[in-house]
């Protein structure tokens, strides 16, 4: 695999702990969560901008915000009870998909 794509999957690990952190900290009223989102977004931005030495910010945008959708409502739905109904699974699959459509059919996205 390819380093630039190591990159963002950290960012999208990143920006999922810190998506999730500001829910926990309930708008930013507990410090712990709170520190943990600032931090994690900090990181996800430093490992998004070595993946824009090798990917268009488009194609880097679409990947790094549609993984980090389907992140964010998976563990919504697991950890913060939160419901998912059939549109949003279905939304949700057309983005996987859009993401796939992008790594396997496109020459903008480098391999």
């Amino acid at each position: 695999m390819p380093k630039h794509y190591i990159f963002l999957i950290v960012a999208v690990l990143a920006e999922t702990v810190g998506t999730s952190s500001v829910q926990a900290s309930q708008q930013f009223t507990r410090f712990w969560p709170s520190v943990l989102a600032l931090g994690s977004f900090a990181i996800a931005f430093y490992f998004l901008s070595l993946t824009l030495k090798v990917l268009p910010v488009g194609i880097m945008y679409a990947m790094w915000s549609g993984l980090g959708i389907i992140f964010i409502a998976i563990i919504g739905w697991l950890y913060f009870g939160q419901k998912l109904d059939l549109a949003a699974v279905f939304g949700m699959s057309l983005i996987l998909a859009g993401i796939l459509v992008i790594n396997l059919f496109s020459t903008t996205a480098t391999h």
